[in-house]
This record gives C-alpha cells, structure tokens and sequence, in this order.
C-alpha cells in the first residue's frame, strides 16, 4: 500500500505535537502508512519527521507545499490562514485541514467575531468597535475596567485587561501603532467580566463538529496571572470544572450557532474552531475565536488523544465528518509547562545554548520544540516561547510534579517558566 504523505504547516511547540500525534496515530489498528513532513518545522521534529526548509510567506509556503504532493496539508498557525494559504492550496486540488481566509476572519478580525456572535446569538461581552483613537480613549475614559483589543492579529498579545480609565487609555496608547491613523486601525473596548477562562477546541467540517477534550491556558508571564499577557506560559487538560454538562452546553449554545452562521454567510469554517471562554456567575461567555488549535492547550490535548487522529483532520478537510468518527480520550490528566527565553515577550533573547534535551521522553513524558534552533552540535534558543514539558499523569497533581521534574533537568540561561501551572486545579 502507498503511504499517504501528510504535510504539517508551522515551527512551534503545536506544530511538534500534531507530527507527534500523527505519527503516533500510525500504530494505531488498521491506520494507513504514513510519511509526515513539517515545512519548515524546528530541530525537535526533524528528530522525527523530515523538514523543508521555507520562506514564511504565503506564496513560498504554498508553493513549497504543492511540490511535495501531500494526500493531506494540516496548517497549524493562524498567520498564513488569514492570507489564503488554504484558498491557494484548495485551488491546486488539496485537502487542508484549515479555514479559508474568509473563515479565518473569525481570528484575524474580532470586530468580524462579535458581528457573527451577534447574528448567531452567541453570549460575549458588549464592546465598541473604533477607528479613532481619541475616540477610543474618551469611551475607555467613561467606562473605566475594561478591555483593550487590537482588532486584528497581535500572537496572542494584542489584548490588555484594564482595571480603571487610566490603564485602558494607555493600553490604547500601546496597541495603537506609532502614526497610525483613520479605518486601517481597529480597536475594540469591550466590558470587562470575571471568572475562570477555558479553552474548548472542536474538530470541524464546516458543518458537523467533534469536541476536544477541554483545556485551560495560563496567558500571564508570571506566577498569580501578573505581568504581561504572553502567547501562553502552560496548560492543563481537563480543567475540573469543564463538566460533560459544561461541554454539552458550550456545543449548542457556541459551537453549533457559530458553525451555522458561517455557513449561513457562504464561509463554512473547516478546520478546529478554538472558543476561548469565560465562565461568569451568568454563564459562559465567549471571550474570541481562534481558527487553529492553541498552543499550548494542543500539546496538552494532544497528548490525551488515543488512536489515529489522521481520519478525524482528514474527514474534515474533506466535509464528510460522521458520528462514526469518534474521539479516543486517556482519562489521564495532561500538564504542559512553557520554558520561554530570556526578555520574553517584549525582547526575547536568542542563542542561549538548551543544556537536558537527552531527557528519556514517553508517552507520558514529551519535549516539544518551539523557539530552537541548531547551531553546530548544540540546539539553542531562537524565539520567545522555547520549549514546552507536557506530561501525563493519574491525576493533575502527578501530571504537573512529572512535567515540573523534567523542568528541572532542561535548562538555559535566563529561562522563565511559571512555577502554578495548573496548581489551582489541585
């Protein structure tokens, strides 16, 4: 039988995992041969799948990818989705597990997000949608606690929790970008609400969905959600108070109106469908959508997938999503640490040499690769978010002390880690 070649677009920690998961998927009963190639990949998946080298445009990227001829390209970064990196290779006769650039609005836009929520009746916070920045300032100024996002794509920054007016005018002072002015900048004020955040993540094929086992990131730097929002410092999966109940209604009352509004506008979403929720004494409200999976809640989620996750992304990609495609989950908890660089987020440093990469990994225990890099015999720093430690465990205390003790042994200079990932779920 010929392998299928799967291609994985992307370099980070989730891109690690998916080759991981898809390659763990081969050994799986009846699962069909398999090549996986990563373009461009990091020096942790070329241990274990090969890696093309690219540019990270999107002509390049597309390019790169129809000359390898995949059965399947899953695209892992939200960047090139929002530039049509689908559309292109949709166009050349592939399957892509990935949204449009239409569908990826629901991403790169949150002004576009609130519009679709409002249609479908999705629960979010109010906000305001400006183009002026004094305009903006003078709202925030009247509102007081409230949030700051910039309206398009910011790697997970570009949002700033604000407790009184004067935090939120100099948030909009720091998203706005220097000499910016008129319709090309977009910020959205909206209300501030309290609760617990959750991440739930559903496989979809523009019409059916399967939900993923729940997760919950970390997005400040430092210990007790202080310091700078970040791309993510660890996650935990599941979060004890993401019941089968919770999940049923976040089904119906998000995932399915969401999905069908799409459709309804002629951009079925194909791809995973990222919520990002809070849960409010008044019930779940939906924070942002993300088109792709998180990261780090994929490393986590991954990680809790048994059996072949190959004909879950293929199903979608192609629109034929069935209940027979059901999910296999390991009832063991899954904790993801970040190790992030040296300056990070605002100046990370590179070049410090990764000392504990020979650490035995499992299947309970992985080193997925971020921002590294090889320079001669050594794997080195190269990005904010270096590594992340995922293990599995019993329960969450065992899985957090496994991933916190294989912290102890991969070092840099000037590695940042959060030492509560997950604490609060003990």
């Amino acid at each position: 039988m010929t392998a299928k070649k799967i291609v994985v677009v992307g370099s980070g920690a989730r891109e690690h995992a998916l080759v991981r998961a898809l390659l763990r998927g081969a050994a799986a009963p009846g699962a069909a041969e398999r090549e996986v190639v990563a373009i461009p990949g990091n020096p942790g998946i070329a241990l274990e799948a090969r890696c093309v080298s690219c540019a990270s445009d999107v002509a390049s990227l597309a390019r790169t990818v129809l000359a390898e001829r995949p059965a399947l390209v899953v695209v892992g970064p939200e960047a090139p989705l929002a530039a049509g990196l689908a559309d292109r290779l949709h166009a050349a006769g592939l399957a892509v597990f990935g949204p449009t650039a239409a569908a990826a609005q629901i991403e790169a836009s949150k002004s576009f997000a609130k519009d679709v929520m409002r249609a479908a009746s999705v629960p979010t916070p109010a906000s305001e949608l400006f183009t002026e920045r004094e305009a903006a300032r003078a709202y925030a100024g009247k509102l007081g606690p409230c949030v700051v996002k910039l309206d398009g794509l910011a790697a997970g920054k570009g949002v700033i929790v604000c407790d009184s007016a004067a935090q939120a005018e100099r948030a909009i002072d720091e998203l706005w970008p220097p000499g910016a002015a008129g319709p090309a900048v977009k910020i959205l004020v909206e209300e501030k609400i309290e609760g617990p955040e959750l991440s739930v993540i559903a496989l979809c094929d523009g019409e059916r969905f399967l939900v993923l086992p729940a997760a919950r990131d970390h997005k400040r730097l430092l210990e007790g959600d202080r310091g700078p929002n970040t791309g993510g410092m660890g996650a935990v999966s599941p979060p004890r108070d993401a019941t089968p109940a919770l999940l049923e209604e976040v089904a119906r009352t998000v995932l399915q109106p969401t999905l069908r509004e799409m459709q309804r506008r002629g951009t079925p979403f194909r791809g995973a469908l990222f919520a990002g929720l809070m849960l409010t004494k008044s019930g779940v409200r939906v924070l942002e959508f993300n088109c792709r999976l998180g990261d780090p809640e994929a490393q986590a989620i991954l990680m809790r997938l048994r059996g072949d996750v190959l004909p879950l992304f293929d199903a979608c990609a192609r629109g034929t999503l069935t209940p027979a495609h059901a999910l296999d989950v390991d009832p063991r908890a899954a904790v993801g640490v970040v190790l992030a660089a040296h300056g990070y987020p605002a100046a990370p440093r590179a070049g410090d040499a990764i000392a504990g990469l020979e650490l035995a990994q499992s299947e309970s225990l992985a080193i997925f690769h971020a921002g590294t890099r090889r320079d001669g015999a050594s794997i080195v720093t190269a990005g904010g978010r270096v590594l992340t430690l995922c293990a599995l465990g019993r329960d969450v205390r065992e899985a957090r002390a496994h991933a916190y003790a294989a912290a102890e042994t991969v070092t840099f200079a000037g590695r940042q880690l959060r030492r509560d990932i997950a604490a609060s779920e003990i």
